[in-house]
Parts: C-alpha cells; structure tokens; sequence
C-alpha cells in the first residue's frame, strides 16, 4: 500500500528529482516507511510506502530485468503469487517477492491487458521507456484513487491526490469547477472524472489511461456482467458459491507481513468477514469496534456478541469528537469538497485501530451487493405506485405535502414526508436523486446566489443527469438487480470507496473488502435480485441464509443501522458556535456561493427544532473547510501538528 505520483513531459525534458519529491512528500501519510523515484527523461515516478507484503526487498520503483520497464504501485494484487507461478514457469525472474514486480512481468507479456488477470485493489503506473509510453490502470471497484491533470504541450501529471498535481506543478490551475460544487451539495461528493478544480480530473473505477508521446486515451477494461444468464437457478447452490468465493476472497486477503484485523461494527457485513477470518487464522482475529456516548448511534453491543462467540482480542472505542481539531485536519485530508458524515466514525476507527495494526478487514461491499440499505425498499415499494392512475398520484402528491415538517417530536412524520415525495415520484433517476440528496434541485435557485447562478447556467442539475446516464448502463437487468447496478456505478465508488481510502490513508492504515472482491461481485450480481432482496422486507436475504450458521440469531435479525453521527443535535450543541463562525462568516459568504437569508434560515428552523437540516448542515461546513485549506494550503506536517 502506497501513495504514488508523477508527471511525463510533452516538450521531452527530464524531471526535476526535487520537484518529485515536493510531490511525495504531499502524501507521506499514504506511506510513512519508505519512498523512492525513478527519472528517465521525459517521465518521472515517485511512491511513499506503506509496508505490508515483502518487507525487506519490496522497494519502489521496480525495474524490468533490462530496466525498460518501471512500475509504482499502490494497493495490493491478491492473487500475485498464483499470478509468479505461471510466470516463473514461462521464464521470468524475479528479483522480489513483490507482487508490484509480478504486475510488471505481466506488463511485459501481455501489456494494457495485463490488468484483466489482477484480482485486487490497485493504482499503477508504468513507464514504458522503449514505446515512450505511460501507462495507468485503476481497480475495477475504485478502491484506490489516481487524480491527473493534462497541460497543453501534452505533460501529464498524476497522483494519489490533488495535491500532488499542485505540488508538481505550481503554476496549474486552482478554478473552482462551479458544476462540482452543485453536484457536491446534491450528492455529498464530487464524481469522477470530475473534481473541484477545472484543470483536474480523476480516473474513473475499472479504466486506463495511456500517455502515448503526448497523446492520451482513456479506456474502460471491465463492467459489472449486466445482462448474462444467472450463475444459478439454484438457491442452495447460489449459497454454496456464496460461501466459497467469500472463504476464499477472506483468505487471500489476510496475506500480510504485518499485524492484521478487522473492522467489527456488529452488523451483518462485519460479522461475516470476523466469522471467516476466525475459523482461518490461527490465532484470535484482533477486532475493532468503535461507538459514541449517544446509545442509538453505538453499535459497540451487537459487535461484542460477535467477539464473544469467536474469542477474538477485541478493542472498544468510545469516542468523544474533538471536533475543531478533527474536522479540519479531515477536510485536509479529502482534498475536496466530501460530505459523507460517516467519514468521521471512519476516521476514529482507522486511527485507533492503528495503534495496534498496519491490515484491517472490513464489511464494504455487503449493502451494494444485497441490497441491504433502507432505499432500496422504498424504490421497490414505490413500484406499487407507478401502477396508480394519475389522478391517485396527484392526490398523494397534496397529501403528502400536508405533513408537517417538524423535527421533534414528530421527526418520523417528517421522514415519512420526504420518503412519499421520492415514490411519488414519476421518473425513476429524480425518484432516487430524490431519495439520496442533500440539496434537491427544486430548493437551490433560493439556495444560491444570482452571480453563482449566472456562472452555473444550464449546468445546474447536473447531478440529474449524472444519475440519468448512471440508469441506462443497468438496463436489461430486473428491477433489484438494476438497483444494485446503479449504486455500483456511483455511490460505491464515488462516495463509499473514497471515504473508505481517505480515511484509513490519513492514518497510515491498509483497509481490504473481501466483499468487494470482483470475483465475489459477479457471482453476487448473476444471482436473482428477489434472493438479495426478499418481497418488501427482506434485506440480504440470501446473504443471511448463507451464513446464518455463523452469526447469532441477534445480528441476523438486528435493523439496519447506518454509520452515522448525532448531526442534529451537535449542531445545537457542540459544533453550533464552530459552524457559525466558519459558513457564516464573512469570508464565506464572500465566495459568492449562497443568498445569506437562505442559510440563516436554514440555520434558524434547524436551531428551533423545526426542521433537522443536519445532514445539509455538515455539508455546507465541510464545503468551507475545504475552502479555508485551499485558500492557506498548508502542508501535510502542518496538519499532522494540529
């Protein structure tokens, strides 16, 4: 696991070695045990490692025998050592026991097309010195991020984060991209290939990018199987293959030189990969669980029940937020505007868990997969109304909207209004958008400024049709299943992902998702979407039957509990006088962004119990955390210190 960087000249002159290492250093977090560079005019690669796999001679960059090859990566390749076997047998050699130098030996034979054999999480680089070629692949999940940015002359740019593009080159570009923030305020992220800045781009999950002297192309290499026959018709079959492809994505990854855990949050996901690992290892799994002094946002008794059953070494954080310390150091971190509360649990967790191991598993993946979140209920459920007559539409539509619209003590009524407004809807992306916003594009023309409008013009509600191209790429697949589809091509890997590496990188901490294994992905996804999704009510159906013999019967049948924060009430508590001075401050209204009376009132009714705006709350703040860290750019020591 590394951070990775570097840059390929257009007008074919050789890197600066110092310039590299501004870069580097930007993300030493990502990899505090090592760092190393390799300058071959026009093109230079740079990584900060994070030791986990071959300890002693896993050093980067690596070269190719005749050093025409040269390779940076960060994340794993969990079959690599199936992967040396048939290339030691076809004549390679091996310097390392690496599975970087496996990639470039694979490289070697087969090419771009050496990343359809990888099973893993990854981001690499390759310079190819005899075609004048670079080369950069991202996992198929979007596990591990990769930023770039292409100047006129042709000099690509690129890294584990924003910073390093910054860092390489000065003099680029810091515009605000106006579309990123609206997309941002609706979807809690910025989906790639955007970013917040105009000159910058992220590569999407699942593609390549290739710097062929000068001339770039972008290609995607793989897709979910949408479409193709079901793997099985048999249900005790499907739980067969269930249980052995999970055994075996568990497996491969607890392969490490260093200390390794897991995540327990006492939730289905968790509890399975904690019951595999237990019956692998050969000693007790060390877990982790984190929980908050708020009992309905604490999990820590559900997770107790699993580490009891399985004697795991497990470890309990109870956490009390020192927020103004935390948040901006968090904001640092992302780089970019990122909204997703549950960052912040994230962060807890890796820095604990930390103290005590480099490897942790998690649960990421089981929801997608299964559709195991609360919105996928509501999107079947509002199928039963796309079968009502207009005019029955219309008057649930006015009834609906004469619900109140109180926090407490009627929060549940309110939350019954905004789930009718999402089913009520008749066009199935607004109906989702609607369902997972932040911001809904009927409330930003009072939400924004008119100068802010002016610079959005058609684009605003771009999320819109960011979800209406996401539905299409699903069809043909029946309706749970082209849920699952959906999520797959943007929160997953947008949000989820994202939140997931940020958070556990800040920490110098490896996070690995067997349930995100793509092999484990296909298999579930070629499985009848009403298995994964019972009638109405059954959340994780086939999951849970799977591997019911695991978990206690408490897991089992626990409601689904997001990752989630007490947002409204610390906004009424103990971050009420830091979000005031930040997003009502004078410099940030002065970024022209938002009508001052649109926030105060937003602030007011939240503030009086009126309405729980918490969530828009969180995301306005960390939008101007960003802001006041773009705007001073202080460095990575600098942020470590605070």
């Amino acid at each position: 696991m590394c951070g990775i960087c570097g840059v390929v000249y257009g007008d074919g002159r050789a890197p600066d070695k110092g310039v590299l290492k501004r870069a580097n250093d930007a993300i030493a977090h990502r990899g505090p045990d090592d760092e190393g560079y390799h300058v071959d005019s026009p093109a230079g690669l740079a990584m900060r490692r994070l030791a986990v796999i071959d300890l002693d001679t896993g050093h980067q960059p690596i070269s190719y025998a005749d050093e025409s090859l040269w390779i940076v990566l960060n994340g794993e390749i969990y079959n690599y050592k199936e992967l040396r076997a048939e290339l030691e047998a076809g004549g390679h050699r091996f310097k390392t026991r690496s599975d970087t130098e496996v990639v470039l030996a694979l490289y070697r034979d087969m090419g771009p097309k050496c990343v359809d054999r990888l099973r893993g999480m990854f981001a690499f680089a390759v310079w190819d010195k005899g075609r004048r070629r670079l080369f950069i692949a991202r996992d198929r999940i979007g596990k591990k991020p990769l930023c770039y940015a292409v100047r006129p002359d042709g000099t690509l740019l690129f890294g584990s984060e924003l910073r390093c593009l910054f860092a390489l080159d000065p003099a680029l570009s810091r515009e605000i991209d106006p579309v990123a923030v609206d997309m941002y305020l609706t979807l809690q992220y910025i989906p790639s290939p955007r970013t917040i800045y105009l000159s910058a781009r992220k590569l999407p999950p699942a593609h390549t990018l290739t710097w062929d002297d000068g001339r770039i192309s972008i290609e995607r290499y793989w897709d979910l199987p949408v479409g193709q026959a079901p793997i099985t018709r048999d249900f005790e079959e499907a739980k067969r293959l269930l249980r052995e492809t999970l055994n075996e994505s568990t497996r491969l990854r607890m392969i490490a030189d260093v200390p390794l855990g897991a995540f327990l949050s006492g939730g289905v996901d968790s509890s399975i990969i904690v019951a595999l690992m237990s019956r692998l290892a050969s000693k007790p799994v060390k877990t982790f669980s984190i929980g908050f002094e708020e009992e309905r946002f604490s999990e820590t008794r559900y997770a107790r029940l699993v580490a009891e059953r399985y004697k795991t070494d497990h470890t309990e954080f109870i956490v009390k937020p020192e927020m103004a310390d935390v948040l901006p150091r968090l904001a640092w971190h992302y780089g970019e505007p990122y909204a997703d509360a549950s960052a912040l649990p994230s962060y807890y967790v890796a820095r604990e868990t930390r103290k005590f191991v480099t490897v942790a598993l998690n649960g990421d993946g089981g929801d997608e997969n299964f559709a195991g979140y609360i919105r996928y209920f509501a999107m079947k459920a509002a199928r039963l109304a796309d079968a009502l007559p207009e005019p029955a539409l219309a008057a649930l539509r006015a009834g609906a909207e004469l619900l109140p619209e109180r926090d407490a003590p009627l929060g549940n009524v309110w939350r019954a209004k905004r789930f009718l407004r999402s089913i009520l809807s008749n066009d199935l992306p607004r109906r989702h958008l609607k369902m997972v916003g932040f911001f809904p594009e009927d409330d930003k023309p009072a939400l924004y400024s008119e100068a802010f409008k002016r610079r959005l013009g058609a684009s605003i509600g771009e999320a819109l049709r960011y979800m209406r191209a996401a539905f299409p790429s699903c069809e043909g697949e029946e309706f749970d299943n082209r849920m699952l589809c959906e999520d797959f091509k943007t929160y997953l890997p947008e949000c989820l992902m994202a939140k997931v590496d940020v958070a556990t990188m800040a920490c110098s901490l490896e996070a690995r998702s067997p349930l995100l294994d793509h092999v484990f992905v296909e298999t579930a996804f070629r499985m009848p979407g009403d298995w994964k999704l019972k009638g109405l009510r059954g959340h994780k159906h086939i999951m849970k039957e799977a591997f019911k013999d695991l978990l206690p019967d408490e897991i089992l049948r626990r409601p689904k509990m997001g990752f989630g924060i007490p947002l409204g009430a610390w906004f009424r508590g103990g971050l009420k006088s830091f979000w005031e001075e930040n997003v009502l401050s004078s410099k940030a209204l002065a970024r022209g962004y938002f009508e001052e009376k649109t926030l105060r009132g937003l602030w007011g009714e939240h503030q009086s119990g009126k309405r729980d705006h918490g969530y828009r709350l969180w995301a306005l703040l960390m939008l101007e955390l960003f802001h006041r860290h773009a705007d001073g750019a202080p460095t990575a020591p600098e942020i470590a210190a605070r």
